[in-house]
């Protein structure tokens, strides 16, 4: 169960447990549904990055996040279907966290946040097509739904990492841009709370 120290911070005996409930909280505040496998996906996917090692990757000059495009080039351009499959698996987990748990670490554009769920949901889909047959038929169903709600995902680990509600009028130019880039339901959401009813612009026409 998770507990507060006398610092104010957040202690928790079994961090699998704490994903678990914050993530099952996330989704109810989403109104989003997922099944048991990805749900447990998912918990598993936030645990393990909780570990900074697993996240990055060593290189000489020192950890660092491998870029999106070139764990695509190395799934495909490897003829070990095994190594592909692990690739591919890690650039969707990696870019679903990113995008859920670091993305008030990306510079004020929102072409990172769209990078990230494109290229994760594209990750996904490959993987629940290429496991449709043999051992992995049960994670098909789960990527699929991973690729299917991605973005809506994403929301839901907004809300675990990011629970703060004040925001600067740049943050709310932010928060805007996302909701009309990405079609994000929390930023909606949070924009309606904040009093901004956000509206697509008109399209003109030429």
């Amino acid at each position: 169960m998770p507990l507060r120290n006398d610092t104010g911070l957040l202690t928790v005996s079994d961090v699998r447990e704490f994903f678990r409930d914050a993530l099952a909280t996330a989704l109810e505040q989403q109104h989003l549904r997922v099944k048991d496998h990805t749900e447990h996906y998912v918990v598993n996917l936030l645990a393990m990055f909780a570990r900074t090692e697993a996240l990055f990757e060593p290189g000489p000059d020192g950890a660092r996040l491998k870029p999106l495009a070139l764990l695509l080039a190395d799934a495909f351009e490897t003829q070990d279907d095994e190594r592909r499959f692990r690739t591919l698996q890690r650039l969707g987990d990696v870019a679903l966290f990113v995008a859920g748990f670091l993305a008030n670490g990306f510079p004020r554009r929102l072409v990172d946040i769209d990078y990230h769920v494109a290229m994760g949901g594209r990750a996904y889909g490959a993987l629940a097509q290429s496991s449709r047959r043999g051992p992995r038929r049960v994670l098909a169903t789960v990527f699929a739904e991973l690729e299917d709600k991605f973005q809506p995902l994403v929301d839901a680990l907004n809300d675990i990492s990011d629970c703060a509600t004040t925001q600067s009028q740049h943050d709310l130019l932010r928060l805007y841009d996302l909701w009309h880039r990405t079609g994000s339901q929390r930023a909606h959401r949070l924009l309606m709370r904040l009093g901004i009813q956000p509206v697509l612009a008109a399209t003109r026409a030429h």
